[in-house]
């Protein structure tokens, strides 16, 4: 009888990371060409055909590597839960930003095993950046260790945020947010791209993130970076987060309650 298979081991991660390097490499092809876009629900929510390509790239690959994975992914099966053992996958995390020739994009991977990620890669290909974590394993940058920030100080923290697409049930808590954060800390970025910002986060660029309305698959990678890099994952009001929560707050160890903290006064502060 086979023995059970390892989805943390180091073997199965290479494979994953060549796959998601494959990929990649479609983008930055893709990258040099007009771009084809269509629209979502609303005008602000794109969809080019590199988004497609890209995740039917992985669906074919990822597959092949653990055959008894279902497929989670953005663009294909949005509507499929988190039972079970999936990949979870956003092939282009920043359309908007690559439709416009912005670098700032990302794919994620992350398998999961009823929602608790694994086995995570998020790569930044216009970027030459590729990040990787295997639970209980560490994570890297490009093969190197990562690590959290070890800034201790709200007012020296440099930190990301990012707005929602359906933009109006939050515009106000947003707005709270911003007006404690930015006189803070030592500033506020937003790339555009949650991926990008939690990979950020897990090697130390930023020292925290929060955002509203993510999904799973914007998230199921880099939460396992940031855990793996030494980082706390939560919700804005310090409960567990969980992937396609309605929030998400991310630190190293020492920020995590001042950040909790500032999102607790903004939540009851009026405009």
């Amino acid at each position: 009888m086979a023995a059970p298979m390892d989805y943390t081991a180091p073997e199965l991660s290479a494979r994953v990371e060549e796959a998601v390097r494959e990929a990649g490499e479609l983008i930055r092809q893709h990258d040099r060409r007009p771009r084809r876009i269509r629209h979502k629900a609303s005008i602000k929510d794109l969809v080019t055909e590199t988004d497609c390509a890209v995740e039917a790239m992985l669906r074919e690959s990822l597959g092949a590597l653990v055959p008894e994975a279902g497929f989670l992914g953005e663009e294909g099966s949005p509507e499929l839960g988190l039972s079970g053992l999936k990949w979870v996958v956003d092939p282009v995390d920043g359309t908007t930003n690559f439709a416009h020739g912005v670098p700032f994009m990302a794919t994620s991977v992350a398998l999961c095993q009823d929602g608790r990620p694994l086995l995570g890669v998020v790569n930044l290909p216009l970027m030459g950046e590729l990040y990787s974590a295997a639970r209980g394993r560490g994570a890297r940058m490009n093969g190197a260790s990562i690590h959290v920030s070890e800034t201790a100080e709200l007012v020296a923290a440099l930190v990301a945020t990012g707005f929602p697409y359906n933009i109006d049930p939050h515009r106000e808590a947003i707005l709270r947010q911003l007006r404690l954060a930015m006189p803070a800390t030592q500033g506020v970025r937003r790339a555009g791209a949650a991926a990008l910002d939690l990979a950020f986060v897990a090697c130390g660029r930023y020292d925290g993130f929060f955002e509203y309305a993510l999904n799973a698959w914007d998230t199921g990678a880099g939460v396992l970076l940031i855990e793996e890099a030494g980082g706390r994952v939560g919700a804005m009001d310090g409960g567990p987060y969980r992937l396609g929560g309605p929030d998400i707050l991310v630190a190293n160890a020492a920020l995590f309650e001042p950040l909790r903290d500032l999102l607790t006064a903004a939540a009851a502060t009026a405009l």
